[in-house]
């Protein structure tokens, strides 16, 4: 069975649902009503990371999920990625070789190796 994933529009209507109206939603997230609900029908792109980020945490969400499945990508990564230019795109490509459960390893790896500079 071929099962579609959600576009953001759908993810973010069932989030809202309920909790917001239209109107109160767009207010709270800077966007105006028409725009959210295009944004909602998959007729318009979704917003830009920042206000991803704000939509996702008015309802809840992980931010870096929503701005993934926006199509954008978090703000601070691209100054992370340019201050380590070769370092960071090489640990993005082989970590996107890892099963979910490595890459959790590895993230508690990096907190004890911060942990132990602090």
């Amino acid at each position: 069975m071929n099962r579609r994933k959600k576009t953001f529009g759908e993810v973010l209507r069932k989030a809202r649902d309920g909790r917001y109206s239209v109107r109160k939603f767009a207010d709270l997230s800077g966007v105006s009503p028409t725009y959210l609900s295009q944004v909602e029908k998959g007729n318009v792109a979704p917003p830009t990371a920042e206000r991803v980020k704000v939509m996702a945490e008015l309802l809840d969400a992980n931010p870096d999920e929503w701005t993934a499945l926006a199509g954008r990508v978090p703000d601070d990564l691209p100054a992370i990625i340019q201050s380590h230019p070769i370092e960071m795109p090489a640990l993005i490509r082989e970590a996107d070789q890892l099963t979910d459960q490595q890459l959790q390893q590895v993230r508690i790896q990096i907190r004890r190796l911060t942990q132990t500079t602090e």
